[in-house]
């Protein structure tokens, strides 16, 4: 791919089925080259709007989440970091949630990542955090957002399964020259890891790196179908919450009509086998977070809510402090009463609670090479451990998954048109 022509070249991440559309290759380019906009396809993707170099192509080709994907950078491991080949380093796990009653109801699972949020601002400890709230104009979409109070920080608290471009007014974020923190993705993050190696200002501001152990986004048709099983009218919807407001709280879908409630089971399923996945969270190594300073969870035995139970949960998450400051943090957040902690847990905890997560991990490293057989881009990975993982399989195993991935690739099922303009407009 490296002779290909500069446009060709960005476009192959897309058609490739890697692009999770994070936005960084827009702030990368500039605007008046790469724009990332809600394509013909329904996704967030890249379209090539001006004059791409190829230098540019190689830059984002460094950074990109579906290109490089790399663990926690070495610099940050100490005496007290210890490294599960699953769960990645960490210093401690506990179960915990928000000790505020109404960021717990609120946010997402437990509502740790709500509450650490705000507790960063009401410390004085950063200045603001960039996250996600729910899109102002796609209902199923999310939006890059800077909080500055606890406020606002509870106001766009609640999962965002749908496509949303944290990073993708990150220059102008770094240019306030101020301290924040990140909450995002286990891509964002790790795009975000990748662009301080070329963006100084990175290392020098983002204080803590947040995320959620993260499933996997829900492609645009999965949340179509979701409407279509409801007879719901996706050009009325004006809201969509996928979750929160309990554990997991229910999927609420409000359109001009009036608004209407669902289980978090009737939007995903009720197995693995029928979450409605893009192909790039089924090739992820690392949906766990691993370039965080602190990683929640969902803490449901065997991966997934029951519907009887989830309708009172008030939520806990599972919560990896990976690196001192997020250990710093974690302990000093209890302390304050900002959180709750249960108690103590282990990375094997963590396995019975995110089964899913363990066996993607174990996977991974053949459905790349499955990628390889195929002649498709092959993600650059390091310290996350994914062939040593591999290896502890039985060769037979190994072979299905990368014969599996190939066989996907050859029926077109992770293949997605070359990025254009939804509807030929400026979105």
């Amino acid at each position: 791919m490296t002779d290909a022509d500069p446009k060709a070249r960005l476009d192959a991440i897309v058609e490739q089925g890697l692009c999770i559309g994070c936005g960084l290759c827009q702030a990368v380019a500039g605007k008046d080259v790469v724009r990332v906009v809600k394509t013909a396809s329904g996704y967030l993707h890249p379209v090539v709007v001006g004059e791409l170099e190829a230098a540019q192509v190689d830059r984002i080709y460094e950074v990109c989440p579906g290109t490089r994907i790399e663990g926690l950078p070495e610099r940050l491991l100490d005496e007290e970091t210890r490294v599960d080949n699953v769960w990645g380093p960490w210093q401690r796990i506990v179960r915990a949630w928000a000790a505020d009653p109404e960021m717990r109801y609120e946010g997402a699972t437990g509502g740790v990542l709500t509450a650490l949020a705000a507790y960063l601002l009401d410390s004085g400890r950063v200045n603001f955090v960039l996250h996600a709230r729910a899109s102002a104009t796609e209902p199923s979409f999310g939006d890059a957002t800077i909080s500055r109070s606890r406020a606002d920080v509870l106001a766009a608290a609640g999962s965002r399964y749908g496509p949303t471009a944290t990073l993708i007014d990150i220059d102008a974020v770094l240019s306030l020259g101020e301290p924040f923190a990140v909450v995002g993705t286990p891509c964002d993050l790790s795009a975000l890891r990748n662009h301080a190696e070329f963006d100084p200002r990175v290392d020098q501001l983002v204080r803590y790196w947040m995320t959620m152990v993260c499933g996997g986004f829900g492609a645009p048709e999965t949340t179509l179908a979701f409407y279509q099983r409801n007879g719901i009218d996706p050009a009325q919807v004006t809201a969509l919450r996928y979750r929160g407001r309990g554990c997991p709280g229910p999927t609420r879908v409000e359109t001009a009509q009036g608004a209407a409630e669902y289980h978090y089971l009737d939007y995903w399923g009720d197995d693995e086998s029928m979450w409605g996945l893009p192909f790039r969270c089924k090739i992820c190594p690392d949906g766990i977070g691993e370039t965080a300073d602190i990683a929640a969870s969902d803490t449901w035995p065997g991966g997934s809510p029951n519907r009887v139970d989830s309708e009172t949960d008030p939520g806990t998450n599972g919560v990896i402090a990976r690196t001192r400051a997020g250990a710093e943090l974690l302990a000093a957040a209890a302390q304050d009463g900002a959180l709750a902690i249960e108690y103590d847990i282990t990375a094997d905890d963590m396995s019975i609670y995110q089964p899913h997560q363990m066996h993607k991990k174990y996977a991974v490293w053949a459905r790349h090479q499955g990628l390889g057989d195929a002649g498709r881009i092959v993600p650059r990975t390091a310290r996350l451990r994914i062939e040593e993982l591999a290896a502890e399989l039985p060769e037979a195993t190994n072979r299905y998954q990368r014969d599996g991935t190939r066989r996907r690739i050859e029926a077109g099922k992770a293949t997605l048109p070359t990025p254009a303009m939804s509807g030929g407009g400026d979105d």
